[in-house]
Formats: structure tokens, sequence, C-alpha cells
């Protein structure tokens, strides 16, 4: 019963997600909306008019081969709409990490930089470990903090719990834009396992929205405009995070 229930979470979600990706989507292409030299929007194409007729049609694409992206700054676009914090989120397939590593040496300065992944082979959250943090002095104590899209899978949760257990000089952050199928009990677990081993993990505020945006994102300077309902979705992740540590 408990897995037939579980199956019938999933194609819900499924089904709200399609709804809720069209809808960003268009969201995010009317910013894009490339304008003519009088300032004004430029014409639509062909390509439009199916969106102007009814809702955009998000074809289904097949994944390139697994690869980690490493990189300094983030593209806006891919920004506003991975770390979005919606509770629906088909199309997000992939983990954007953004890290700050502070090993002590304050003329060396803070480490830091982004990872993102495909979901298809090791995830951005294993990567960290064996990419950025592979030479770990146990000399040293490493301070860590992560600002993700989402909280980690099952099988990342239980990587990075026997990492903290191994390693006990790194102490590690962790603020999720949004939970990872959190009403999972497998998810729940490894969330509970993450938290007795010593990682510190939160939802992010607008606030946090804001840091990584001028932090990690190539914004040109632009501030960033925080979407409507921004604060209500960190409320929500806030209560269910709350409740799972509890």
């Amino acid at each position: 019963m408990a897995d037939r229930k579980s199956a019938m979470r999933r194609r819900e979600r499924k089904e709200r997600e399609v709804v809720e990706m069209n809808k960003d989507v268009k969201e995010l292409k009317k910013e894009e909306t490339p304008v003519d030299d009088g300032g004004a929007p430029a014409e639509p194409g062909a390509a439009d008019a199916d969106e102007q007729n009814g809702d955009l049609q998000v074809e289904a694409l097949e994944l390139p081969p697994f690869e980690i992206i490493a990189g300094d700054r983030i593209d806006p676009f891919a920004f506003k709409f991975q770390f979005k914090n919606v509770e629906y989120s088909s199309g997000r397939n992939k983990t954007f990490l953004c890290y700050l590593v502070d090993d002590g040496d304050a003329a060396a300065g803070l480490q830091r930089g982004y990872l993102e992944d495909e979901h298809a082979g090791s995830h951005a959250e294993e990567a960290f470990f064996t990419q950025c943090l592979s030479h770990c002095d146990p000399a040293h104590k490493y301070t860590v903090t992560w600002y993700v899209s989402s909280s980690p899978c099952t099988a990342c949760a239980a990587k990075m719990v026997e990492f903290l257990r191994s390693w006990k000089n790194v102490r590690l952050s962790v603020f999720a834009a949004r939970l990872f199928e959190w009403e999972e009990p497998e998810i729940q677990e490894g969330l509970k396992a993450l938290h007795a081993a010593g990682c510190k993990l939160r939802v992010m505020k607008p606030l946090d929205f804001s840091y990584t945006w001028e932090t990690f994102v190539e914004n040109q300077e632009e501030a960033l405009q925080l979407w409507e309902d921004c604060k209500e979705n960190y409320e929500y992740y806030h209560d269910k995070l709350s409740d799972i540590l509890q």
C-alpha cells in the first residue's frame, strides 16, 4: 500500500510540475524578449505562435551524456529558473551547487565557485568532494557552505554522511532553494542522517537568493528581482524541513 501511495504522489507531482514549468518558462521568456532599436518589443515570429495560441509546449529532450560543469559565474537565466523555490519543479533536472570554502588561510581567501550536473551519474554533491575538496588536509579545519538549487537525493545524502564521518575537520552548511521529493520516506531519512552527522541544513531565505545572485551569477550588476511568492515558498519549505528534522 505504501508503494502504491508513493507512486500516486510521484504521478501527481509530475502532472503539476509540467504546469509549473510551462508557466516559469513563459515568464522568463518575457524577461528575455528582445527589443528593436526603438525600444519596442520585437515582433513575435512563427516560433511564438503556439505559445500565443495556448500553453507553451515543452518538448521532451533526451539528456546528453553525463558531465559535471564547473565555473565561477552562473548564467542569470539558468539561475532564475533552476533556483526558483517552487514546490513542483519539472524541467529542473540539474543540481546547481554554489560553494564557499574557508580553510583558515586568511591570505589565500575563500575558495569560491559552482558545479552543475545532469542527474545522470555522479551528482554535484559528490563531485564537490572529489573535485573541490580532494586534497583535504586533516591538519586544517574547513568551513564549507553550499547554496544548492535543491536538497540532496538519498544516494548523495548517504555519501555526504560518509564523508562527514570520515573527515571530522570539515563543517558543512547546506542552504537549499527547495526540498527534493521531501514526501518520500527515504529522502526524509537521508536528511535526518545528514543532520545527525553534523551538517547544518536550512532552506534559502529571500536574502540568501539575493546573496547568491550577487556572489555567483553573471548579473551585469543588476539586482535580483525576486519572484512574487518567494517568501511564501520559503516558509512552506522551512516548515517541512523543520517537521522532518524534529
